[in-house]
Formats: structure tokens, C-alpha cells, sequence
């Protein structure tokens, strides 16, 4: 079952020179430097490659990261900070806020900025993935994957390296709670999908997909909940699709409910006289809508 989602736009960032001089005096710390800027553009280069996959970004992601940890991690296993964190200027733009920049001098902003941008990556792939024509289930389970490790991300940077970060959020930029918080749940929502589509596609339980679909659609209605206070125009777009998916995933919970109305209706014994839903009027001229609806959308599709 193809799926569709919204995605906000990848951060961007200005170049990074990493040259120390007078700091970096022996060849293996200028190699290391070196090393540093041009990991960084390769890791750059893979979030607007349509050949990447989950395996190359993670390896450029730890060639990468495994270097700027250098920066990061105490040098003596102390809880002192490494004098090194606080030595190159970073800049980022936000997923919500257009082009303009935050800065900071502190490598951890690095880490948390160039990880989001992993994990919204990881969203793309999953967007990528569901949109395909025929989506098989190796798919549909990468979709899932994509997506529970994007969350993951995003949960791991709000509780580990954000708190640490010496200047605070900015608000409706993407590292305050606000943001942060939609994109977890956004990515839960979605992932959740994939499982309603998979449980209608091996014909489950009408009840379960109804419940499946009840919680998905509390999912979006959360992340909705958590962006009203932020300014419409960079919340406004992306509140409409999940408003949107919240009534989807409750149309799917009124309809089965009906369904079931509609055969209790049928077998209870009582007064007055039994109507037969299916075969009133308003159903059948709504069936055959449907059915030169799908058969237009086919032949048409089949054209392009």
C-alpha cells in the first residue's frame, strides 16, 4: 500500500575549515583536521544523494561523528570538558525558520545539528520508500525502520546532547521541545501506518485495524497539539497535514464502526421494518462511483 507524507526541508549549514594553526602543530593532528572537513562534506553530499541508503549514511555518519567526538569527549574519562569543544564557529539553518542561521562556537551544537539532520534524512528515505508504485513488504518494513530509528534520534538528542549545550533553544527553532516533541511523534504516527496498512492487507481483525488506527490518529492529533503555539507562518503547512491525518485515521475508525452498526442492525430482533443499508439507493449510486472512479484513475495512471 503506497503512503504519502509531508516533509519539512534538510538543515543547511555554512563550510567548516577546522584549520587550527598554532593549535594543530604535529602532522597527525593536521591529518585529523583534514579528515574532519572533508567527512563532514562527504556526510554533506549523502543527504541530497538519491543513491544513499541507510547503510552509506550510517558509515559516512561514523566516519564522521567518530572524529568530532574528539572534540566532545572528555580526554582524561573526567566529567571536565575537553578544551577543544569550544574552539571552531558553526552554523545552521533550521527546518521551519527558512535560511536564517544559528551559530554557535561548541562542537556539541554540531553533533545535534548534524544528527537531526540524519534523522530527517532517515524521513525522506522512509517517504521515499512508501511512495514507490508497488511497495513491497520489504519495504513497507525499511519504511518502518527508517522511521523508528529517525524517532530515536530525535528522542536521544532531546534528552542527552541538547540539555548540554551551553546557549538554550531558541523558540520555534528545531531544537526546542516544541519541534522536537513533533517530530517524534510525527515519526511514531507514520511508523504506525505502515502497520495498519500491513494488518489491512493480510485482511486482520476489523477491530484491531479500528484501534490501530483510533491510536494513530491521537498520534497526530498530539503532534498537532504541540505546535499550536508556535508561529503560523512556519507551523501552518505542516499543522494542515496533520490535522489532515488525524481525520484520515478517525474516518477509518467511524467507518468500521458503522460497518458493525450495520450488521448488529441487521440481526437484532425488534419492531418496525429491517432497511437493508447495502441496498439503498445512496449505496449503490456511491458504489458505482467508486468503481468508474478507480477504473478512470487505472487507465489514466496506465498512460503515464
Amino acid at each position: 500500500m503506497t503512503h504519502w507524507f509531508h516533509r519539512n526541508p534538510l538543515k543547511a549549514t555554512a563550510p567548516v575549515s577546522f584549520n587550527f594553526y598554532g593549535v594543530a602543530g604535529s602532522p597527525s593532528a593536521n591529518k585529523i583536521c583534514n579528515d574532519l572537513r572533508t567527512t563532514r562534506a562527504r556526510l554533506l553530499e549523502m543527504f541530497t544523494d538519491t543513491t544513499c541508503n541507510p547503510e552509506i549514511m550510517k558509515n559516512a555518519t561514523d566516519a564522521y561523528f567518530s572524529l568530532l567526538q574528539g572534540f566532545i569527549a572528555s580526554l582524561d574519562g573526567t566529567t571536565q570538558e575537553n578544551k577543544l569543544r569550544f574552539m571552531q564557529n558553526f552554523k545552521w539553518t533550521d527546518t521551519l525558520q527558512g535560511n536564517i542561521p544559528s551559530a554557535q562556537q561548541d562542537a556539541i551544537f554540531e553533533l545535534i545539528s548534524m544528527a537531526y539532520n540524519v534523522a530527517i534524512w532517515h524521513t525522506k528515505f522512509a517517504s521515499r520508500l512508501a511512495g514507490k508504485e508497488n511497495v513491497t513488504e520489504v519495504d513497507a518494513k525499511d519504511v518502518h525502520r527508517s522511521l523508528k530509528f529517525a524517532a530515536g534520534i530525535f528522542k536521544h538528542l532531546k534528552e542527552v546532547h541538547i540539555p548540554r549545550l551551553i546557549t538554550p533553544a531558541e523558540k520555534g527553532r528545531d531544537l526546542e521541545p516544541r519541534v522536537i516533541d513533533t517530530y517524534i511523534v510525527q515519526c511514531q504516527a507514520e511508523a504506525q501506518e505502515v502497520t495498519i496498512a500491513r494488518a489491512i492487507e493480510l485482511k486482520h481483525n476489523a477491530t484491531l485495524i479500528a484501534a490501530l488506527a483510533f491510536e494513530t490518529a491521537n498520534f497526530y492529533q498530539k503532534a498537532d497539539g504541540t505546535l499550536n503555539t508556535l508561529e503560523p507562518e512556519c507551523s501552518s503547512k505542516w499543522r494542515k497535514y496533520l490535522q489532515l491525518k488525524q481525520h484520515f485515521y478517525m474516518s477509518y475508525v467511524s467507518y468500521s464502526r458503522a460497518e458493525t452498526l450495520c450488521k448488529e442492525y441487521r440481526q437484532t430482533k425488534g419492531p418496525g421494518s429491517t432497511a437493508k443499508p447495502s441496498e439503498q439507493l445512496f449505496f449503490t449510486k456511491l458504489g458505482g462511483l467508486i468503481k468508474n472512479t478507480l477504473q478512470k484513475c487505472e487507465r489514466e495512471n496506465g498512460f503515464m
